[in-house]
C-alpha cells in the first residue's frame, strides 16, 4: 500500500505524456493547414524544351565557340572524318558491328530477299533430327546417342524418349551424314535437316 501510495505522489508531480503532447487528434492535423481559394486558377510552370539531367551548364569559353566555328566551316569531307580521328586520338574502342542474323527486320527489298535464297542454297550448317526407333533397338540407339554426344545414361535416354527430337545441331553434311548411317545400324531413323 505504501508503494502505491509513493507511486501516486510521484506521478502527480510530473507532467503526464497527454499533458505534455496534448490531445492526439490535435497532433494528426497540420494546424497550420489554409485550404485553397476554389476561385484561383492553378499555377502553370514553364519546363524547359528538353530535359537536361545534369541542369544549367555555363556557356561554352573562346576556344570552343571559335573551334565549333572553325569546324563549321570546313568542306562536309572533311567534316565526316572529324569523329573518327577524335576516336583515334582520344583512344576510344572501336565500335563492333552487330549481326543481325536471326532476327526479323521486315522486308528489305530484292537484294537481301536474293541474298536469303543464296543463303539457303549454301547451307552449311545441319541439325540431326531422330525420327523413329524400333522398341527392341531403344537402347542401341541410346547408346548411339550417347556416344555422338557428351550426355549421360538418363538425358540420353530422356533425349531418345522425346522422339522426334533434334539430336545434334550445326554439324558439317559429312559428320551428319555419319550419325544417321550410325543410328540407321542401331535400329533408328534419323534425317538431316
Amino acid at each position: 500500500m505504501k508503494f502505491i501510495a509513493l507511486a501516486r505522489s510521484v506521478c502527480a508531480h510530473h507532467p503526464s505524456l497527454r499533458e505534455i503532447t496534448g490531445p492526439l487528434q490535435v497532433r494528426c492535423f497540420q494546424h497550420d493547414f489554409v485550404p485553397r481559394d476554389p476561385k484561383t486558377k492553378p499555377i502553370k510552370y514553364k519546363y524547359p524544351l528538353y530535359y537536361d539531367p545534369y541542369g544549367p551548364r555555363p556557356p561554352p569559353s573562346e576556344k570552343i565557340i571559335e573551334l565549333a566555328e572553325r569546324i563549321a566551316a570546313l568542306p562536309p569531307e572533311e567534316r565526316s572524318q572529324i569523329g573518327s580521328a577524335l576516336g583515334y586520338k582520344l583512344k576510344h574502342p572501336k565500335l563492333q558491328p552487330i549481326s543481325t542474323e536471326g532476327m526479323d527486320l521486315g522486308s528489305q527489298g530484292g537484294e537481301a530477299a536474293a541474298a536469303k535464297v543464296e543463303e539457303k542454297k549454301e547451307k552449311t550448317a545441319f541439325d540431326v533430327k531422330l525420327e523413329k526407333f524400333d522398341a527392341a533397338a531403344k537402347i542401341k540407339v541410346i547408346k548411339e546417342v550417347r556416344a555422338f554426344t557428351n550426355l549421360g545414361l538418363k538425358e540420353a535416354k530422356d533425349l531418345v524418349e522425346k522422339v522426334p527430337c533434334v539430336l545434334k545441331q550445326g554439324v558439317t553434311k559429312d559428320e551428319a551424314n555419319g550419325i544417321i548411317e550410325k543410328i540407321k545400324a542401331a535400329g533408328g531413323v534419323a534425317v538431316m535437316e
